[in-house]
């Protein structure tokens, strides 16, 4: 039996991916390859001596879902293929939302007809909103998302929840993440935005090799210790990780399954610049610059939920955190696109 993985081939897919093939799982990957590359399943294949099955296209095309399932016997899927980036998502709302939300009911619609209901859905924890107390446990009530990339994870909840009540044998695991960022040790696979990232780490990073002259510091004035943002950081490896767990708990147990990812501890902007600074030996410029619409001031999780039924936990401090990804970002200055300039 295989695990279909939606945007495998991004950022937190490609990990994924890797973590799925070495626990000896068979994959398959659909990714339309808008936000990503193929080069990181060629690397993924070469790090652990297995090959994923890799189809391009969208999860939005019913016709290449129900062609998939029905030439593979697949046991379940790990849903990542959608949009991310807040900013964006403020200026453009409708094509996140018919990426994101249209996407995944399409995906549900398919995998229904096909009989396969166990489904690992990539939500963040932008669906709590602006919460009013830290740290954010899974019974803090979800309150209406800043942005709408934020909504869009929170609908799919919803309806993903829905249809949990609606037929029992539905097995579906809802995994809020904090901060996803780092890379895979061997400097292999990592963070590869188009364009200028819309995270913070990869924008640091991208720095440091020369490919952007400074970093924008989206706000100053919040109500943190030093004015900037506070987020919860986990290394991407423990996210992948989490995943795995997240499948072998729903392989024994139906029903609608919520838990949070993170660290359980908060690290502002300039935590980050100055931690990245002492990983890699270089310097990064910034400039404070007003505050991102969508942007609230500080979020981090209580992931003792995970920790008791999954038996996760995340396991990599900021200093791995920050190692791995330089060791990306120097070895790989400009991502994937090896023959690319070195600066912009």
């Amino acid at each position: 039996m295989t695990l279909l993985v939606t945007g495998g081939a991004g950022y937190i897919g490609s990990h994924t991916v890797l973590e799925l093939l070495a626990a000896g799982q068979d994959v398959l990957v659909l990714d339309n390859l808008s936000n990503s590359s193929r080069e990181s399943l060629r690397r993924v294949t070469a790090l652990t001596g297995r090959e994923p099955g890799f189809i391009q296209g969208d999860v939005r095309d019913r016709t290449l879902l129900d062609r998939i399932f029905t030439d593979t016997a697949v046991a379940g899927v790990v849903h990542f293929a959608g949009l991310k980036a807040v900013g964006e998502s403020v200026a453009e709302p409708l094509r996140y939302f018919d990426n994101n939300v249209s996407g995944s009911i399409v995906l549900c619609e398919a995998m229904a007809a096909a009989g396969v209901r166990r489904l690992v859905f990539s939500s963040s924890a932008t669906v709590y909103g602006d919460p009013a107390t830290m740290p954010v446990d899974e019974s803090c009530p979800t309150g209406i998302p800043a942005n709408p990339y934020g909504r869009s994870k929170l609908m799919v909840e919803q309806i993903l929840q829905d249809l949990g009540r609606s037929d029992p044998r539905w097995s579906i695991a809802l995994l809020r993440y904090f901060n996803p960022v780092g890379a895979h040790a061997s400097g292999r696979i990592g963070e590869d935005p188009h364009g200028i990232p819309n995270n913070l780490l990869p924008y640091i990073t991208q720095v440091a090799v020369g490919r952007l002259k400074q970093l924008s510091v989206f706000g100053g004035d919040f109500p943190t210790p030093d004015g900037t943002g506070v987020r919860d950081y986990l290394h991407v490896v423990d996210l992948a990780q989490g995943h795995l767990a997240a499948l072998d708990y729903l392989a024994e147990h139906t029903g609608v399954h919520t838990w949070n990812l993170g660290t359980g501890t908060g690290y502002s902007v300039l935590d980050m610049v100055r931690a990245f600074e002492a990983a890699s030996g270089r310097r990064i410029p910034y400039t404070i610059t007003d505050r991102r619409a969508g942007d609230i001031a500080e979020c981090w999780a209580d992931a003792s939920k995970a920790r008791r039924e999954l038996g996760w936990q995340a396991s990599r401090g900021l200093a791995q955190m920050m190692a791995d990804a330089w060791r990306w970002q120097s070895e790989n200055p400009n991502g994937y696109a090896t023959d690319s300039p070195a600066s912009i």
